[in-house]
């Protein structure tokens, strides 16, 4: 986690950092499939690698008012939690995807950040919207 002082707020911005597990297990995982069936192999292979450049490149940055998804220093796309209705991260033992309702979208996101940190900025950020 780094957490770095916002600029025009008074409280603080939490980074996520990333976490290689999922795509990994992908990239590993498709490896003996490779020897069974080459093109579902093949796929899972690509797929993981392309989370993994995902998680090398994107960054979760928790506001106080919105959660901020950046390339780089790039801002490439904000949720503002007042729009939000609900959330919840599947197979909290093996955290592999995080959904969240806004007011007019769906949101399902692969589990490519600290998964513990990210629940403590959900609860700290949507406490109303929690996933029990």
């Amino acid at each position: 986690m780094t957490a770095t002082p916002a600029s025009n707020q008074s409280t603080s911005v939490v980074e996520l950092s990333p976490s290689y597990v999922l795509p990994v297990v992908l990239v590993l995982g498709a490896v003996p499939l490779l020897l069974v069936q080459v093109w579902v192999g093949l796929a899972i292979a690509l797929f993981g690698l392309f989370l993994l450049f995902q998680a090398v490149t994107l960054r979760l940055r928790f506001t106080s008012t919105d959660l901020d998804i950046y390339r780089g220093e790039t801002l490439i796309r904000r949720f503002a939690y007042q729009d939000w209705q609900n959330w919840q991260i599947f197979w909290p033992q093996v955290p592999i995807l995080f959904y969240f309702k806004e007011v007019q979208s769906i949101h399902f996101l692969p589990i490519l950040f600290d998964p513990k940190m990210l629940q403590t900025c959900l609860e700290q950020h949507c406490p109303k919207a929690n996933s029990n």
